[in-house]
């Protein structure tokens, strides 16, 4: 990934944890079944294992940019991420990419992040997002404003990823907004969280994830998962509290470009833990971009073997065009056909 903000991938970084909420209730699933219209909750329910991917929003006002962007991920994702102002740099909205790939067909998760808008602002872009038909929406603390570029921005942090959560879980399972107005219709979203497995303390992780469940996440996003010892250790903690049947667990994969980025993001994103010995392979490759895609399709078979994760988010910045092939070439979705928009 590209800067230290883009290589802890849209929201995916651990400062989202600085913010803590005081108030949460041990939440209980809703008892009429799907809480959402979207495939994705439909794909993640049956079983099947999921493909999550990310999508770098354009600097630009052209509808087709975004289109060729989605298009790269045809007919080998389930959904397709739309990061909201990632490492607090400026691009096109997330509920903008969400509402045009929404018409086009697509399945998309919307990224909501704290830093820039208060609770007025985000209850009414899920209360748009959902009417546009986008069915699933994670929830972000964010980055602060100095990490990109408008550091003179003033940062909102009204809410943090646990009052969202809990605020739109009320807007789902209660028809109401957070001040008790009561809601027409209830947004029918499917809710998600970012987990970061390797931040310090590790011991702190698996309580952090609880917490996020307990405020209403159906699903979880990781950061990028290099270690898979100190990640199978992080689902172990996990299983033993039952938190993997409470959520669904997607582990967080990408394409490492070069030895050298690899031990740059290492040295300056908090909480990507990349291995030495994934260095040392990137190291002595003759083609080390090659060789990064070829570790990432290793890491997504072995992420499937793991007790507990129901899937992969892919986060492939500026190799997004290589997804497809990856997936492909990791065999994780068997032979089950995912939809696309020619279908």
């Amino acid at each position: 990934m590209n800067r230290a903000a883009q290589a802890a991938s849209d929201g995916l970084s651990p400062s989202q944890d600085s913010h803590e909420s005081k108030d949460s209730q041990e939440y209980q699933e809703p008892q009429n079944g799907f809480v959402s219209t979207g495939r994705l909750e439909q794909v993640l329910r049956s079983g099947a294992f999921a493909v999550t991917a990310e999508l770098a929003p354009p600097d630009s006002a052209n509808a087709d940019d975004v289109y060729a962007q989605a298009r790269l991920f045809d007919g080998c994702v389930d959904a397709i991420n739309a990061t909201d102002g990632s490492g607090a740099n400026c691009h096109m909205s997330s509920v903008g990419v969400c509402a045009l790939l929404t018409r086009a067909g697509y399945s998309t998760i919307m990224q909501i992040s704290c830093r820039d808008r208060n609770r007025i602002a985000i209850q009414g872009d899920i209360l748009g997002a959902a009417a546009m038909g986008v069915a699933n929406i994670l929830c972000l603390t964010g980055d602060g404003v100095q990490a990109g570029d408008h550091p003179d921005a003033k940062p909102v942090f009204d809410l943090d990823c646990i009052s969202l959560l809990q605020t739109a879980r009320t807007m789902r399972d209660q028809a109401q907004l957070r001040s008790g107005r009561k809601l027409r219709q209830a947004p029918r979203i499917l809710l998600g969280a970012a987990a970061n497995p390797f931040a310090l303390p590790h011991e702190f992780r698996v309580a952090r994830l609880a917490k996020k469940m307990n405020a209403g996440a159906n699903f979880i996003q990781t950061q990028y998962c290099f270690d898979l010892p100190l990640f199978a250790r992080y689902m172990q903690l996990a299983r033993d509290k039952n938190l993997h049947r409470q959520a669904f667990i997607l582990a967080g994969v990408g394409p490492l470009a070069s030895a050298k980025a690899a031990e740059w993001i290492r040295q300056n994103v908090p909480g990507v833990h990349i291995p030495e010995a994934i260095i040392a392979r990137l190291s002595g490759a003759q083609n080390q971009k090659l060789e990064g895609q070829k570790i990432c399709i290793e890491l997504m078979q072995q992420l499937k073997e793991i007790e507990g994760v129901a899937g992969v988010h892919v986060m492939a910045y500026k190799q997004e065009q290589h997804v497809a092939e990856m997936v492909a070439a990791s065999g994780v979705l068997g032979a089950r056909s995912v939809w696309t928009p020619s279908e």
